[in-house]
C-alpha cells in the first residue's frame, strides 16, 4: 500500500490505548470539520480526561509514526493517506444506510427511464447529492445482445457501424476504414457479424470471433477481415464506454483556502483523464464490494489528494456490468459515504438485470 509518508506506518497493534483513542478521536473530528485538529480542542471535545500538553505529546509521536501531519508549523495535526487508511480499516464504524436514504435510492433509480443509461446518469446524480462529493459510473456501451450490425460508408477513409441491440436500442459507431475497401466488403462483413452476433454481447463472441479470423474459418475475403478486426478492436477500447460524472460543482462548496482551490482544480483534471479513471473504475470491478482509494494510494490522484469510494454493480449472474461511485476530498464521510455506494451498486445491477 502506497503511503504519502518515506517511513512504514505502524498498525494498531503497534499503538498503545492511548495513543489508539487519540488517533481514532482527531481523525473523527478531522472527518467532521476538514479542519487541523489542536490538542486544545482536542482536550475539550475528548472523553479520555487528557491535558492538551498530554495529548499533545501524543500527537507529537503519532506523527513521527506517519500517521498524522501538520499544513503549518502553529497550526494543528491532520491524519496522513497512510493515518486516514489506518482509520478506515482498524476504527472505522461502518453505519448502516438509513429507511429515507433507502426510499431515495429505490425512487430515484427506478423512475429515471427505460435506457440503461438514464439509470446510470440518474445514479451518478444521487450519489453526487447524497455523498457531497462527485458521483461516478462507468459501464460498457457495448455490452448489449445484438440483433444487427451493418457498415456504411461515410467517406472514403470513413465507415459507419450501425449496431441494433435486441430490445431495438441502436448505436453508431464511426471508424477509419482500412485502405482499398470495396463496398461488397462492407455488406460481407455485416453480415459476418450479424450471424455469429446475434442474441451476444460483444464481449461473449469476442474471442470466438478473433480465432476465427485468426485462423482462416471465417470464409471472409481479406478486406472485409480487416474491416471486422478494426471494428472488434475499436469496440472494446476504453474510448468506447461510458463514463457518467456528475457534481463536480459540490467539490467547491468546501474550499476555503488557495491550497483547496489548487486541489480541486488539479482533481478536475484527474477527472478529465478518461481512461485512466475507467482503467481505475475496472480495479474496482475485481473486488467483492467497496473498494476505497486514498490519495496518493492511486497514481491518478496522488498530486489532488482524492478519495475516491466505488464499487461493481452486477446482474443476477453475478456478471459484473460495471462500476460506480464517488470521489472528492479525503474527508469525506466514509462511514456513511462506504454503505451508500455499495447499496446503489446493488440497486442499479437489480434494476439493469430486470430490464434486460
Amino acid at each position: 500500500m502506497m503511503s504519502d509518508q518515506p517511513r512504514l506506518s505502524p498498525s494498531l497493534a503497534e499503538l498503545d490505548a492511548r495513543s489508539r483513542d487519540i488517533f481514532r478521536e482527531l481523525v473523527e473530528a478531522y472527518l467532521d470539520s476538514g479542519e487541523p485538529v489542536g490538542s486544545r480542542t482536542l482536550s475539550k471535545r475528548s472523553t479520555l480526561g487528557l491535558s492538551p500538553a498530554s495529548i499533545r505529546n501524543t500527537m507529537a509521536d503519532l506523527a513521527t509514526a506517519g500517521l498524522l501531519t501538520a499544513p503549518h508549523t502553529s497550526a494543528g495535526r491532520l491524519p496522513t493517506h497512510a493515518g486516514l487508511r489506518l482509520f478506515v480499516d482498524g476504527l472505522l464504524q461502518i453505519g448502516e444506510v438509513s429507511e429515507d436514504d433507502r426510499r431515495d435510492i429505490d425512487a430515484r433509480v427506478a423512475s429515471a427511464g427505460k435506457r440503461p443509461e438514464d439509470v446510470l446518469a440518474e445514479a451518478s446524480s444521487m450519489l453526487s447529492g447524497l455523498a457531497g462529493g462527485a458521483g461516478l459510473v462507468a459501464s460498457q456501451k457495448s455490452d448489449m445482445a445484438l440483433r444487427h450490425v451493418e457498415f456504411v460508408p461515410i467517406s472514403p477513409v470513413e465507415v459507419l457501424a450501425v449496431l441494433v441491440s435486441e430490445d431495438g436500442r441502436v448505436e453508431n459507431r464511426l471508424m477509419t476504414a482500412p485502405d482499398g475497401l470495396p463496398p461488397a466488403a462492407l455488406v460481407e462483413a455485416g453480415n459476418y457479424l450479424s450471424a455469429r452476433l446475434r442474441g451476444r454481447t460483444l464481449s461473449q463472441a469476442l474471442s470466438e470471433i478473433a480465432a476465427e479470423i485468426a485462423e482462416k474459418r471465417a470464409q471472409l475475403d481479406e478486406a472485409a477481415a480487416s474491416l471486422v478486426e478494426s471494428g472488434l478492436a475499436d469496440w472494446s477500447g476504453a474510448e468506447n464506454r461510458s463514463l457518467i460524472v456528475r457534481g463536480q460543482a459540490r467539490l467547491l462548496e468546501s474550499v476555503d483556502a488557495a491550497e483547496d482551490l489548487e486541489r480541486i482544480r488539479l482533481l478536475f483534471e484527474d477527472i478529465e483523464r478518461k481512461e485512466d479513471l475507467l482503467s481505475l473504475l475496472d480495479e474496482a470491478q475485481s473486488a467483492q464490494g467497496v473498494r476505497l482509494f486514498i490519495g496518493s494510494e492511486n497514481p491518478l490522484f496522488s498530486l489532488s489528494g482524492s478519495s475516491v469510494i466505488v464499487a461493481p454493480y452486477r446482474n443476477s449472474e453475478k456478471k459484473i456490468l460495471g462500476a460506480l461511485g464517488v470521489i472528492g476530498p479525503t474527508r469525506l464521510n466514509y462511514a456513511r459515504v462506504i454503505p451508500l455506494v455499495d447499496y446503489t451498486a446493488r440497486v442499479v445491477g437489480r434494476l439493469l438485470d430486470a430490464r434486460r
